[in-house]
């Protein structure tokens, strides 16, 4: 794992399978090298597009904080439903690690530096290129059908109980601020 991926997902150590973790990580770094987004980048644009310019919250606040707080539900689920409903913690992880990969080739740079949607997103949004990156880089089905999932193109699906934390702390944190805008 290279150092750029490492210190941007201290949460990958949550993972213990090592053959997971390393295709995870292995998914960011090839992301990676095909963006024109740095990790730099993604420490200082907005997470989402859709809220305007102004939004405080980085890419990888959000990101980081729908691990924390899938990561939480997964261990909740886990210790109350008595084995009647159970989350592979690994998958979980590793999924909500990669959910939003696939927009470092969805989003472009302007003249500014400033994010915005490039000519790839317009035509396939990053649930499609993170599975696609995600295959290319040997991570489960079950990795990949969150990050298919996670979004609104999973409301056509049978999502699992993984892929329900995930969208659920992702859209538990991106519907308030998309809410802002009606107000």
């Amino acid at each position: 794992m290279n150092k750029e991926v490492s210190e941007l997902w201290p949460e990958l150590a949550w993972i213990e399978n090592n053959d997971l973790r390393e295709k995870t990580a292995k998914t960011w770094e090839l992301a990676l090298q095909r963006s024109v987004l740095t990790g730099d980048d993604l420490k200082r644009i907005p997470f989402t597009l859709l809220c305007g310019p102004d939004l405080k919250v980085t890419f990888m606040d959000h990101k980081r904080s729908v691990v924390h707080i899938a990561k939480d539900a997964g261990n909740t689920i886990n210790s109350m439903y008595n084995g009647e409903l159970t989350v592979d913690m690994d998958v979980l992880i590793s999924g909500a690690i990669l959910a939003d990969v696939g927009k470092l080739l969805e989003y472009e740079l302007d003249e500014n530096g400033k994010a915005v949607q490039g000519t790839y997103g317009k035509y396939l949004r990053h649930p499609f290129s993170g599975v696609s990156l995600a295959e290319e880089c040997g991570c489960p089905p079950e990795v990949c059908h969150i990050i298919a999932t996670h979004a609104g193109e999973g409301n056509m699906v049978k999502r699992t109980t993984e892929a329900y934390c995930v969208h659920h702390a992702d859209f538990m944190t991106f519907l308030p601020f998309k809410e802002r805008l009606k107000v």
